[in-house]
């Protein structure tokens, strides 16, 4: 029986609770174990595969508005190849939104950053925060608000749901929420084996896709809703919301080149061609 680890990426376990950094572990077609934060120190003979990557790279998604035209491109195909060719099928598609906050000031330039010690949501996001000059801090999700508190971290970045859930506004200065011209986003979709897709009878499958349709459909209008009520509870709580202008939107991609781009086409097969189809959608 094949297994495999699936390390850095969001679970969502179906408690209620947050989705969380971690690894799943999957023998044959059975989760059979999840690990919170870094992944297990030994393989035991399964399979890597890193789902960190162009799913939750910065600025290839923008806003909202791009993120439903990156459903049809080029730039999607190739990643639900992929999806498919490890036997998975996508049933819905859904973008999250996400924001960065400081205890010390607003982030707008790379420049902002220097000097920060920052908790980030995953790699490709922390070599973007190191290359403009912050040291990273690991520490679990849960976790975060302790280490703002105590000064272990002076900065996060994570979905503005996660922002809202884990009460980050009672320790931060500033948060720079998603506006038009967002860092942070993550795609987040419905998957199904395509080995149990395909014992389900065709009526069976027809509804499954359908509800999946319904689904994203829902999701793409409450989303933003997300980031909205973000915005709202920050500023209740006296916390200072900015966003992005354009020009300081543009002079963080060229950090990401740098880095997280540049690190993701060595590492990848096709790595700079997801990422130049990902850009190229306007």
């Amino acid at each position: 029986m094949s297994a495999c680890l699936i390390g850095n990426v969001k679970i969502l376990d179906g408690t209620g609770r947050a989705p969380f950094p971690g690894t799943v572990r999957v023998d044959g077609q059975r989760i059979t174990a999840v690990t919170e934060g870094p992944g297990p120190s030994t393989r035991e003979g399964a399979t890597w595969i890193d789902g960190a990557g162009a799913t939750l790279m910065p600025g290839l998604v923008r806003n909202h508005e791009r993120a439903q035209k990156l459903n049809g491109s080029p730039f999607m195909k190739d990643i639900k190849d992929r999806i498919n060719k490890a036997n998975v099928i996508v049933l819905a598609d859904a973008w999250l939104a996400g924001a960065v906050a400081s205890k010390r000031a607003c982030i707008h330039k790379p420049e902002d950053m220097k000097g920060l010690k920052i908790r980030s949501a995953g790699p490709t996001f922390a070599e973007m925060w190191q290359q403009a000059g912050a040291s990273i801090v690991s520490v679990p999700s849960n976790e975060v608000y302790n280490a703002l508190q105590t000064g272990v971290a002076d900065a996060t970045d994570t979905s503005t749901g996660s922002f809202v859930s884990f009460r980050i506004y009672e320790q931060v200065k500033c948060v720079t929420a998603p506006g038009d011209n967002a860092l942070w986003f993550m795609y987040e979709p419905v998957l199904m084996s395509k080995r149990s897709f395909d014992r389900l009878k065709k009526e069976q499958q027809e509804a499954l896709l359908a509800a999946g349709k319904k689904s994203q459909d829902y999701f793409n209008k409450e989303s933003k809703k997300l980031d909205d009520d973000m915005v709202e509870v920050f500023k209740k709580n006296n916390v200072e919301v900015a966003t992005m202008t354009g020009a300081e939107y543009d002079a963080w991609i060229k950090i990401a080149q740098e880095s997280s781009y540049k690190n993701f086409a060595a590492e990848v097969p096709d790595g700079k061609k997801l990422i130049d189809e990902a850009l190229a959608v306007k």
